[in-house]
């Protein structure tokens, strides 16, 4: 080894030492260990000890890599760590990403997660159709039965259609998906838009039709539904933050409880009419007189309040990730298993309807699948009519999970595409999208309070943007056909499936929009535009920011050339540490006094002559007064400041603040405040750093 070699080498492990003695190997600066070394009386001996940090928040990983623990995540103590622990027994524990692969759903639970909404539409749809009907009176309500029969061929041809997208879109073929990649940004942004409308009126409408059917056995609870129904609201958001999978264990009993006890209502129901009573296919309504002629505009009107009974049939399409692979058969198996039942419940519940003769009240105290209960569950199964209203509050309550689970995944979409905050994309502890969770239950809980929880008024509102959203999708599959129809061998078959589906909810769409503008569907058709126009205007901003942020720093350290301004209430010891670190970092250090009087500026003036004396006469360290007879501190400093900045461009300036470090909230009004704000001020200054050095009180 050559002389010059000999001397790197004794460089390289002289250097070496000095970094093994800070702390710092040179070969892994992620080694979360400082080693002290100890050297012995007798040469060549030496002794070294590993410390290690106290929390366990990080862990090593590899060479250079560090991961979080969840100790990382518990705050040190205080009010922070009681609130955490609350935190910690609402929603569990936190789950890695690793874990997320196991937060997916089978098709049993996936059905009571994603098609609750759905199902439960059956507890409402008809009674919303004989709502319209009966304003003909009520021998117009047999037409509650062709109405019905549209409605399922409906439903029929949006089942099929959906059953085409699950395996063309297998990541999740919603209609903001669909309808942006094949119609463009703002077809896609449309359906978005009516997407998250229909969301949050679905948790409303839900909500409120369960706890109207339970206030129909409990009447005392009728004064407290509002109230109730944001309770309820609540709960299923504290759920779903704990997670996909674990929302769909605590929701899979109460949705196929409802099930089975609606088909044990319409089956023993239709017995005892036809075969015990002998009643006919059609029995004497109660006489209501008719206040309007049955027109075809009130046909319509009942046909669109009916399709609320299809509204969330594209949610296993939006959610086809959540699945067990393989997701596409799994989704496609359940969308089908979906669309019998509901066809089923909803052809049987109308059937009983019309057997009984059973109408609307019109006083709003009970809902007509509670007068059927009641009619079929009498004798000795009365037991039967609590439980079944029991089952009622608890699916419609669930039905708002639907939304739980759709509303954040298309928020997070949204957020992925710059078309709503950021903070929508981001999962929680429990690899749910907390945020558009929150939000969810804030707004639905809003609505309960304008509307007063009365699902007749919010009904009107509903439907309307999910046929909108129904038709964006279908066109856009048409499209993707066409555009795959030399590689696919059946695309026209697809083609004219989905092309039917898109004709059919688009007219039904117009009609929904039509009958009910004046009754409520105006606020939801000029919601969407908005909703549309705030998402290009968010879009905008992220472009913007992302092209125009800049900052006057230079980008190589060797041409930083810094120059500190520490402003000084006076020579205590806080502002001799903050002097202290500013110098540590330039030998260019201004303290800035503000004076309000001619003694506060010949006692600063002193002190400095006596401190300054210790510093080095190589550090440019000085003293600048700024005299201020109108008695403002932030003012003057400020125009200081600014002053330096445009005299000094190529510096960068940067101001030192003190901070102190309170122990409560309360004591935040006693400190900080002209600190808190000059920052504030400060912000909105380009090319001015601002550092705060915090000031703890000693254990």
């Amino acid at each position: 080894m050559s002389q010059s070699d000999q001397s790197i080498a004794e460089e390289q492990r002289e250097e070496d030492e000095q970094l093994r003695e800070t702390g710092v190997l040179p070969d892994d600066p992620a080694f979360l260990n400082r080693i002290e070394v100890f050297r012995d009386t007798l040469p060549g001996k030496e002794r070294i000890r590993f410390i290690r940090p106290n929390r366990t928040a990080l862990q090593r990983v590899d060479a250079g890599v560090l991961k979080a623990t969840e100790a990382s995540l518990t705050p040190s103590g205080g009010v922070g760590r009681q609130l955490y622990r609350v935190k910690r027994f609402l929603i569990g524990s936190p789950l890695t990403n690793e874990q997320a692969i196991h937060e997916r759903l089978t098709k049993v639970k996936a059905l009571a997660v994603l098609s609750s909404d759905v199902i439960s539409s059956v507890a409402y749809a008809t009674e919303a159709g004989m709502a319209s009907l009966i304003f003909a009176g009520s021998a117009a309500l047999i037409y509650i039965a062709p109405i019905t029969i549209a409605i399922i061929v409906l439903l029929a041809i949006v089942t099929l259609s959906y059953s085409q997208t699950i395996p063309a879109y297998p990541n999740g073929g919603g209609s903001y998906i669909v309808a942006k990649d094949n119609l463009g940004t703002t077809a896609g942004l449309i359906a978005a838009a009516s997407l998250l409308v229909d969301y949050i009126l679905t948790v409303s409408v839900s909500v409120t039709s369960g706890v109207q059917n339970l206030a129909a056995y409990f009447t005392g609870l009728l004064p407290y539904i509002v109230p109730l129904d944001i309770l309820l609201i609540a709960i299923v958001a504290i759920i779903n933050l704990r997670g996909i999978r674990e929302s769909g264990s605590i929701f899979t009993l109460p949705t196929y409880f409802f099930v089975v006890c609606a088909f044990i209502m319409i089956i023993a129901g239709l017995f005892k009419s036809y075969v015990i009573y002998h009643n006919p296919f059609v029995g004497p309504f109660p006489h209501v007189a008719g206040v309007e002629p049955l027109t075809i505009f009130l046909f319509l009107k009942s046909f669109a309040s009916g399709c609320s009974a299809i509204t969330g049939t594209e949610a296993i399409s939006n959610g086809v990730p959540a699945f067990k692979k393989p997701e596409a058969r799994n989704a496609r198996n359940t969308l089908i298993s979906v669309g019998f039942i509901l066809g089923a419940l909803f052809a049987g519940i109308t059937l009983l309807t019309l057997t009984y003769g059973v109408a609307p009240d019109p006083t709003g105290h009970t809902t007509v699948i509670a007068q059927l209960a009641s009619r079929t569950f009498s004798g000795p199964f009365s037991f039967m009519f609590p439980v079944f209203q029991v089952s009622i509050l608890l699916i419609l309550t669930l039905a708002a999970n639907t939304s739980f689970a759709d509303f954040p995944r298309l928020a997070s979409l949204l957020a992925r595409d710059h078309f709503l905050p950021h903070q929508f994309a981001f999962r929680g502890d429990r690899l749910a999208f907390s945020t558009g969770i929150i939000v969810l239950a804030i707004t639905a809980s809003l609505l309960e309070v304008i509307f007063g929880g009365d699902t007749i008024h919010l009904i009107d509102l509903y439907a309307v943007g999910v046929f909108l959203s129904f038709t964006l999708s279908q066109a856009g599959m048409v499209i993707h056909w066409w555009r795959l129809r030399r590689q696919q061998q059946h695309w026209l078959r697809s083609m004219l499936i989905n092309g039917l589906g898109a004709l059919t909810t688009l007219l039904v769409a117009a009609i929904i929009t039509f009958s009910k503008f004046l009754y409520g569907a105006w606020i939801v058709v000029l919601l969407i535009p908005l909703l549309v126009l705030m998402f290009l205007a968010i879009h905008k901003h992220y472009i913007r920011v992302e092209n125009k942020r800049t900052t006057t720093l230079p980008t190589r350290p060797a041409r930083l050339k810094h120059l500190f301004l520490v402003p000084i209430a006076g020579l205590d010891g806080v502002s001799v540490q903050s002097l202290a670190y500013a110098r540590s970092l330039s030998k260019k250090v201004i303290a800035v006094h503000v004076a309000i009087d001619e003694e506060d500026e010949h006692k600063i003036r002193a002190d400095w002559q006596q401190w300054v004396a210790q510093i080095a006469p190589e550090e440019k360290l000085e003293l600048v007064i700024i005299e201020s007879p109108y008695r403002s501190l932030n003012g003057p400093l400020l125009a200081y400041i600014d002053t330096i900045h445009e005299l000094y461009p190529d510096v960068t300036l940067t101001v030192l603040l003190p901070e102190f470090v309170v122990s409560h909230w309360w004591e935040h009004l006693l400190h900080n405040q002209t600190a808190l704000q000059l920052k504030a001020a400060l912000l909105f200054r380009s090319g001015i750093v601002v550092t705060n050095v915090p000031q703890h009180l000693a254990g």
